[in-house]
């Protein structure tokens, strides 16, 4: 609907003050700090603060290590004292007794992870009835153990002539056989090879001491112990937590709130034995705020405007509704409204909603949408999920009136035909003569949307004013009377016959509108009073403007014609929906046609609106906003030193 205004506000008092006055702007939570040199015309006297930030790195490694052991943070009541060192030394003390008590975890977790490996390993050996310390105690005879593929396994026929080319299986799987085979050194790189060939993998076997059956019982023993101790260190965490989760909660509000005054600071300039302090506040809360900062005896303070500083661009505090603030959404995805410009969210809200609907036209798949919508803000809290609601609302509303069931075309005939006394329905969308309609109508909204777009555009720019957009430019008043002229004039004269294209009527809306779109420069410099109104070459700006008027003429067409996409996805819908029909009938009896039916309905449902969600937020970005919105503001973000409520 609108943006809220904003004032600027230079708060100038004694050095000794300084700290009050960022205190009492941090708690009140309606102030904005700026950079206080964009303010002033003369700044040489100003000095920055430079103030290092103390509580920076200590809520930083406070949060570091709160998420590394799953300590969940948030706001409460600050220390009653709120000392600045006992805070920074409390975040020191915790993380020291955090760090380890998280180490001597990760430890248990790395021999618990080790114990399990080792134990994956023997398994594979259980049940052999060997000594492996006799095995790796032998001199002469190097054992290789690992897995074979079963196919390798039965290739090794084929090396009988390598006396040594022997493989002994102690297990397997579906795919493996699990063992060892043996080499002498002099036999050692050519055995190696051959088994290399046959795919043998190497496994790091743990040192087994005796047979595996009892080295497997002594790691499920260290197992045991292992998570008994892990369970132990885990209670005393969750213990530690418990008992610290109050004061480092406190601790935590009483640094943020400390980092916030401080960037407030940051921001502060000293001037000789004064500091200047400058930012934003809402229109709203001047009376309140300055009250407040009255009571501080060296302060003085100036209000202005927003529009009156000419350096810096005023932050933006959008107004909407709760139904159109929604909306905000996509206008941020493009960019926030500039102070002195029209909030497009409106525009949005109506042009989105609508087009969704009618693109989208039918009554079952517009109630899914909506609910799915409803879920996912419900659920997911997503923002996407509040604009489908009314979106699929729309499209059920337009699915109604084209007597659309998910895709079943005649469910809605006897209403249409007792509702609006038809022969059948409404609309039907797939005749001949509904197809024009379609057509024409596509056509007829672009035009109307274009025109109001032109409209705001006007607005927009005398409220910047930008006399050269308003009154000269292809959307401002010249090219709104050329364009509505022209086609109010086509349709009269084509369509309805009425001749109204004379002489007059071209050289008055149609020719003039052209020419002061082309000469739009000098006339908006004149109309501004500036002197310097002439371009510098004549020659090089009417070459220039020719093209550039070419162009503004060509984008009426194009832009209009874009329109034309809103009436076929409706041609389109009913095509895809009379296809999934067409494939049911194919595949016939009542489980498969009603099969065909439910996955077709879902695909089209997926496909088209996701495709429709696209092209009308296309619509509104290249065609609507091109047309007059800039959306180069920054949003109003306020300190809030008080994070507890």
């Amino acid at each position: 609907m609108s943006v809220k205004p904003v004032k600027a506000i230079s708060i100038i008092g004694m050095m000794s003050d300084l700290d009050k006055v960022v205190k009492f702007c941090g708690d009140s939570g309606s102030f904005q700090p700026d950079d206080a040199m964009l303010f002033y015309s003369d700044t040489r006297n100003f000095v920055p603060l430079n103030d290092k930030n103390p509580y920076a790195q200590p809520i930083q490694q406070l949060q570091s290590i709160c998420e590394t052991a799953g300590f969940p943070l948030s706001y409460t009541e600050p220390p009653p004292d709120a000392n600045p060192d006992k805070m920074v030394q409390y975040v020191t003390d915790f993380a020291a007794r955090t760090e380890s008590m998280l180490a001597q975890k990760q430890q248990l977790q790395q021999e618990l992870e080790e114990c399990g490996r080792s134990m994956e390993q023997a398994k594979h050996f259980a049940g052999c009835d060997i000594d492996f310390d006799e095995i790796n105690g032998c001199r002469y005879i190097t054992p290789n153990f690992g897995r074979l593929p079963k196919e390798s396994y039965e290739k090794l026929s084929e090396f009988s002539s390598h006396q040594y080319a022997i493989f002994f299986p102690f297990s397997h799987d579906d795919t493996h056989y699990f063992g060892a085979y043996f080499t002498i050194p002099e036999q050692k790189n050519e055995i190696d090879r051959i088994f290399s060939s046959l795919f043998f993998e190497r496994l790091d076997i743990p040192p087994i001491a005796g047979k595996p059956d009892d080295y497997l019982k002594s790691l499920q023993e260290q197992q045991h112990s292992l998570q008994e101790q892990l369970q132990h260190q885990q209670e005393e965490i969750d213990s530690f937590w418990k008992s610290e989760k109050q004061p480092c909660l406190a601790v935590y509000t009483g640094l943020e709130e400390m980092n916030a005054y401080n960037e407030i600071k940051r921001y502060a300039y000293q001037y000789h034995k004064s500091f200047i302090l400058a930012g934003w506040i809402p229109a709203g809360k001047v009376k309140s705020f300055t009250k407040e900062l009255d009571e501080i005896q060296s302060v003085e303070y100036t209000v202005t405007d927003a529009g009156k500083i000419r350096n810096q661009k005023p932050p933006v505090i959008m107004k909407n509704p709760p139904f159109i603030r929604r909306y905000e959404f996509y206008v941020k995805m493009y960019g926030l409204p500039c102070h002195n410009e029209i909030d497009p969210t409106l525009f949005v809200a109506f042009t989105y909603t609508l087009f969704f609907g009618i693109m989208f036209g039918d009554v079952g798949q517009g109630f899914v949408v909506a609910l799915i919508g409803a879920l996912l803000y419900k659920f997911k809290k997503m923002e996407i999920g509040r604009i489908l609601v009314p979106c699929g609302i729309m499209g059920m509303i337009f699915g109604f009136l084209y007597g659309s069931v998910f895709g079943f075309e005649d469910l809605l005939t006897p209403v249409h035909q007792k509702l609006f006394g038809t022969p059948g329905k409404l609309i039907e969308v797939m005749k001949p003569d509904s197809i024009t309609l379609i057509i024409y109508g596509s056509v007829a909204i672009g035009i109307v949307t274009i025109a109001l777009a032109m409209i705001a555009n006007i607005i927009s720019s005398l409220k910047r004013r930008d006399l050269e957009s308003a009154f000269f430019g292809a959307n401002g008043v010249a090219g709104f009377v050329f364009y509505v002229s022209l086609v109010a004039g086509l349709i009269c004269q084509m369509l309805l016959n009425i001749p109204v294209m004379n002489i007059a009527y071209i050289l008055g809306l149609i020719v003039l509108p052209l020419i002061l779109m082309f000469m739009r420069e000098p006339l908006g410099r004149l109309a501004e009073g500036k002197k310097n109104w002439q371009p510098a070459k004549w020659g090089e700006y009417f070459v220039q403007s020719f093209f550039e008027l070419f162009e503004m003429c060509l984008s009426y067409v194009t832009n209009t014609m874009s329109f034309l996409r809103v009436g076929a996805y409706i041609l389109v819908h009913a095509g895809m929906m009379l296809v999934v029909f067409t494939l049911a009938e194919m595949v016939g009896g009542a489980v498969g046609y009603t099969l065909i039916l439910i996955i077709g309905n879902v695909i089209v449902m997926a496909l088209e609106a996701l495709l429709v969600a696209i092209q009308v937020l296309r619509l509104d970005y290249y065609e609507i906003f091109s047309r007059f919105y800039i959306g180069e503001g920054r949003p109003f973000t306020p300190v809030m030193a008080k994070k507890h409520s």
